[in-house]
């Protein structure tokens, strides 16, 4: 697969498939100037290149039972490249995880949690974190608003 640079084409299809994955073919060659059949042909390899990582629903999780939303950020005492990959493996299983970001600084793991309540939060804590050998310790905030903003070409 070609593997050409980025054009100001391709990064408006970005944008408007961040903040629409539902928009049809013929709505985005219309929005960006371009016969469909061109169009499609650019999505196509913008998912196969990787620069698309893939289609998703943003479900409100209140509908799902959810009324907490948290972060939970997560210290590795021993840092290991397997403790790393153990926590993360582990982590990505848990139902009510939405987001694993591994990051640099005093924390090693920002994990995005849903919650029914404030006990099924603090019972995810104790239970589905506090008791992996590979977690030092946790400090849990919890997520007033969430906001996602459009993304610009």
């Amino acid at each position: 697969m070609e593997n050409r640079p980025l054009d100001q084409t391709d990064h408006q299809l970005l944008a408007l498939l961040a903040n629409n994955a539902r928009l049809s073919n013929k709505e985005l060659a219309a929005r960006v100037g371009l016969a469909p059949s061109s169009c499609h042909e650019r999505v196509r390899r913008l998912v196969a290149t990787g620069a698309v990582q893939g289609f998703h629903a943003d479900v409100n999780p209140a509908v799902l039972g959810y009324g907490i939303e948290a972060m939970i950020a997560v210290r590795i005492p021993q840092h290991s490249r397997e403790n790393f990959e153990r926590f993360r493996a582990y982590v990505i299983t848990i139902p009510e995880v939405v987001d694993v970001y591994h990051v640099s600084g005093e924390i090693d793991f920002l994990v995005h949690v849903v919650a029914r309540d404030a006990q099924h939060l603090r019972d995810l804590a104790l239970d589905r974190f506090l008791s992996r050998k590979e977690v030092g310790h946790i400090e849990t905030e919890l997520i007033f608003d969430h906001v996602r903003p459009l993304v610009r070409a």
